[in-house]
């Protein structure tokens, strides 16, 4: 992932997850993280691919350093970002995976469950996601075998 923290994070969600995503889009602001917001922009039913298929793109293609990925289980954003061959998507629910996550398969987005998960928990999530470096060593062999290749 890139670390420089002047390369904006992705951010999307679908409408079971707008109502968390604009609280995380105001805590990253009120912390001075940069960020893009790929939608959605309401709370009205839309599909979670619309917007988590750009998020991965940014991603992929260096324009962000990592995403925040919301819906409401949080599977279908991770499903969708997941299919893209650059992207490491993690389920997020629980501290401790966000920091292995990280540690041990380097995840470049973070998938939030918005109806399992309270703000505050969310925001300590990203905050550790953020702050945890890929360990690499033993782990950077399993990583590389990730992506499918011909």
């Amino acid at each position: 992932m890139n670390q420089d923290d002047s390369v904006p994070l992705a951010i999307c969600s679908d409408h079971a997850g707008y109502e968390l995503k604009e609280a995380v889009c105001d805590w990253l602001t009120e912390k001075n993280i940069p960020f893009i917001n790929f939608g959605t922009y309401s709370p009205d039913s839309c599909d979670y691919a619309d917007f988590a298929h750009p998020l991965a793109d940014s991603v992929e293609e260096g324009e962000c350093r990592c995403g925040i990925a919301i819906c409401g289980s949080g599977e279908g954003v991770s499903m969708t970002v997941n299919k893209h061959q650059q992207i490491r998507g993690a389920l997020c629910w629980k501290e401790d995976i966000a920091r292995l996550a990280r540690q041990h398969n380097d995840a470049n987005v973070c998938c939030l469950p918005a109806r399992f998960i309270s703000r505050e928990t969310a925001f300590r999530i990203i905050e550790i996601f953020l702050e945890t470096e890929f360990e690499g060593g033993r782990h950077q062999t399993r990583i590389e075998k990730i992506p499918l290749t011909d």
